[in-house]
């Protein structure tokens, strides 16, 4: 369907109004954004002199909700620029502009009468054709079209985005009775190839899929907990990270969603779902009736599950140790008391922390034989229950539940992939020893001989579908190139990294190791991979899975060298690296690097030397080395010093175009998106370009190496004249660094780290602005890094970063 969106007009402006506002305003579409108008002035406003009929009165709300969202942290918008964008008013002057507008997205506050009565306003501007959607958590959509004209109906559904809009990745997409397929067809692919969302097609049924089921695992979690006696600090150590869940686990989860709004969401499904067979655990327990009468709601009211001491007061009495403004206090669920957090020990625990692999990890979590493995037992097998009876009620395939839990609520696997990962027969057998009764269909699939709800075939993921009792394509898979699905195409591989043909002579290297840190057999599979596809391919992807592309180089492995003077290892091991990056530059092959999500370091330095980058609109890119105590050493110094000699401008600018950039690795500044990057110029305009949607990086990556292949790439030539400002480039460098150490703003150390940087970058003390070479830059970039591996200090920074995960200043 060719309907472009140019303009959208978003009504409402509260938190999630103005954060879709920002959301599509970051993809470069113009915003409308509309709210009420106040019912009088407030007293600064009569202080002015302004009255009712003032305009800045008449768009406070909208003004002000805008204004805050702007504010908010981490950033609802890409790039702050992106704010021109959008524009505002209120309902009573300026809904008439929305007959300019390509799609109008209501988000106004959650009550039928309130909908309708806008949808009435908006049916007498809108154009026909134009599209119209409600943001929706769980009202009815065929309710909300009811009355409206049969052009409305056809272009109306729900568009439920999940908060924060920018950073949670899932789109429901709700049809009304009216809506037409083609609406519903070109609402997904707009969100999952403009928006960067995993679109999930959902029915029009309570709480539609992901609210539906996690506030079950909230409601699950809360039922298990109290039959086996938990704490809220036993939980939340049992239900985050170590499962594959977020940080923020259970309990913390809730403090920041806030308990009113959980309650709210849990009341509405016990009295909307009457036939739900396991209607009762959405039924409130009893502290959580007790919490919200007292109004401990979470982060909106100062207290939840958790609270943070602020004064004297908030410290209990008899805490039995020591605590001080800023500690975090637990909640007694018992006594609704609170009281110093208590580090949870389980056996269980301790025995799967240290496993990598996620799915290997569940098993042994599964398997505990102590309280934490039957939390584990018990949450799995009322989940595994409670999804497969949602089938076909919430969605007619398996996989949209999964997609989903996994978008929308940051589960790392769907409730149906983590079964597969249990073993579907055995769990079911143990389920049923429990009096857990699945949907009859699991026990017909295991019958028939399918043991798993997926597969992959011929690198392409199948999910089991119901009604043909066969495996089909993951529809939305095929579009993307998942390098998971692709290892029965190994080209080769080491015990960290595997190189894949993804199609059409490309081929695609990634690794896993513990935050994808870069080591020796990462650094080997990049030359490897670059001599393989130099031998028998096109050109190269280098991408990664999980949530990041990686942490930077291995700091455990500098340190062993550090702390044993190993310095002809350490020489070695700063060559090799620099070796790499130049390889990935000089190769005779195009090479094109997909980063998401964490970029640091060494990571970035890879993109760095890249001939093009496809990285994730949601990539956090930087060299953050001073923060242990070093300047990068695998080429990035080099790199930057090398792209302040490509910009063509005057020398005073030039000068201060070099102090930005020295500016940013001076203080570890990391870009917050692929679109900041830009502006420190880790990406380049023209050549780099971003993915919205972080599942096509890999795609999109391999169509830009196959265009530049097919353009006819040519091996680079060695750099010999990048221009260095020597002295004139130092001398207000050192001046601004003696500034910053006179005033206190760092150490002695930051200033010896800080000196050594401007040195490199400058291309040392030469006497005027002068060119050279590639290698002389490496060069003086291995010698700085060398020296400060010598220092006490870097030491003791690498050493906090290995035991606290946190640089120390010293």
């Amino acid at each position: 369907m060719n309907r472009p969106i140019r303009s959208v007009a978003v009504l409402g402006s509260g938190v999630m109004g103005s954060r879709i506002a920002a959301l599509f305003a970051g993809v470069g579409v113009k915003v409308l954004l509309l709210d009420i108008v106040p019912k009088e002035p407030n007293e600064a406003e009569k202080a002015k002199g302004l009255s009712l009929e003032s305009l800045p009165v008449r768009n406070r709300i909208v003004n002000e909700a805008l204004a805050a969202t702007l504010k908010s942290k981490p950033a609802a918008l890409f790039h702050p620029s992106d704010s021109r964008h959008i524009s505002t008013g209120n309902f009573d002057d300026d809904l008439h502009r929305i007959a300019d507008v390509d799609w109008i997205i209501e988000v106004v506050v959650e009550n039928l009468k309130i909908k309708q009565s806008v949808f009435e306003q908006v049916e007498k501007f809108r154009k026909p054709g134009t599209l119209v959607t409600s943001n929706t958590s769980g009202i009815p959509i065929h309710l909300m079209s009811a009355g409206r004209s049969e052009d409305f109906q056809a272009h109306f559904c729900g568009t439920h985005f999940f908060n924060p809009p920018r950073y949670l990745r899932l789109l429901e997409v709700i049809p009304a009775p009216g809506t037409r397929p083609e609406i519903l067809d070109f609402l997904l692919d707009y969100g999952d190839r403009f928006l960067g969302k995993t679109t999930v097609l959902a029915k029009d049924t309570p709480a539609f899929i992901a609210n539906r089921v996690g506030v079950f695992g909230f409601m699950a979690v809360f039922q298990v907990m109290q039959e086996l006696g938990l704490s809220v600090d036993e939980v939340d150590a049992l239900s985050g990270p170590v499962m594959g869940r977020p940080k923020s686990a259970t309990f913390r989860t809730a403090d920041v969603v806030g308990l009113d709004t959980l309650v709210h969401v849990a009341r509405n499904l016990y009295e909307a779902v009457p036939d739900d067979e396991a209607r009762a655990l959405f039924k409130l327990p009893p502290f959580l009736d007790k919490m919200i009468e007292a109004k401990m709601l979470g982060d909106k009211t100062g207290s939840g599950f958790f609270k943070k001491i602020r004064s004297e007061k908030d410290i209990p009495q008899n805490a039995g140790t020591t605590l001080r403004k800023g500690d975090i206090l637990t909640l007694n669920l018992s006594t609704l008391e609170y009281a110093p957090r208590v580090k949870p020990h389980f056996a269980t625990l301790d025995t799967a922390k240290p496993i990598e692999d996620l799915g290997q990890r569940l098993r042994a979590l599964y398997a505990g034989k102590d309280k934490a493995g039957a939390f584990y037992r018990r949450f799995h097998h009322l989940l595994f229950a409670y999804v497969s009876h949602r089938i076909p009620e919430i969605s007619d395939e398996l996989y949209r539940i999964d997609e989903a839990l996994r978008a929308g609520f940051g589960w790392e696997t769907g409730a149906f992939e983590s079964w597969d990962i249990l073993g579907v027969k055995t769990v079911l057998e143990s389920m049923k020893t429990e009096g857990i009764e699945a949907a009859p269909w699991v026990s017909d699939m295991l019958s028939d001989g399918n043991t798993s709800f997926y597969k992959t075939e011929n690198n392409q993921r199948l999910f089991y579908d119901i009604p043909s009792k066969s495996y089909q394509p993951i529809p939305a898979a095929q579009k993307f190139i998942l390098l998971e699905n692709f290892a029965e195409k190994t080209v080769w591989k080491n015990s960290a990294c595997r190189l894949v043909d993804i199609g059409d002579g490309v081929v695609a290297l990634s690794w896993n190791t513990k935050m994808n840190s870069i080591g020796g057999e990462v650094l080997e599979g990049v030359m490897k991979s670059v001599a393989l596809a130099e031998e028998q391919f096109k050109g190269l992807v280098i991408a990664n899975g999980s949530d990041k592309f990686s942490a930077g180089a291995n700091v455990g492995l500098i340190f062993m060298f550090a702390a044993e003077q190993e310095y002809d290892e350490l020489d070695f091991a700063v060559r090799q690296f620099q070796n790499t990056t130049m390889r990935l530059r000089y190769s005779s092959i195009p090479v094109v690097v997909a980063p998401h999500g964490l970029t640091l370091g060494g990571g970035c330095e890879m993109c760095l030397h890249a001939d093009a980058v496809q990285a994730a609109a949601e990539t956090y890119i930087g060299l953050v080395e001073v923060g242990v105590g070093l300047i990068p050493g695998g080429g990035g110094t080099k790199e930057l010093a090398l792209r302040a000699s490509d910009r063509n401008i005057k020398e005073d600018i030039e000068l201060n175009y070099l102090q930005q950039l020295f500016i940013n690795v001076g203080t570890a500044k990391v870009a917050t998106s692929a679109r900041e990057a830009f502006d420190m110029s880790l990406f380049r305009k023209g050549t780099d370009s971003i993915s919205m949607n972080p599942d096509r990086r890999v795609s999109e990556a391999k169509q830009k190496v196959l265009a530049l292949a097919d353009a006819g790439y040519t091996q680079p030539a060695l750099k010999t004249d990048i221009k260095v400002q020597g002295r004139a480039g130092l001398g207000p460098l050192l001046i601004g660094i003696h500034g910053m150490w006179r005033g206190n703003y760092i150490s002695d150390y930051d200033k010896l780290i800080a000196e050594k940087l401007a040195h490199v970058m400058c291309g040392g003390t030469l006497s005027q602005p002068t060119l050279v070479s590639e290698q002389y830059l490496l060069d003086l970039e291995r010698e700085a890094f060398l020296s400060l591996c010598g220092q006490h200090k870097t030491l003791e920074r690498l050493q906090s970063i290995l035991t606290t995960g946190k640089p120390l200043r010293n």
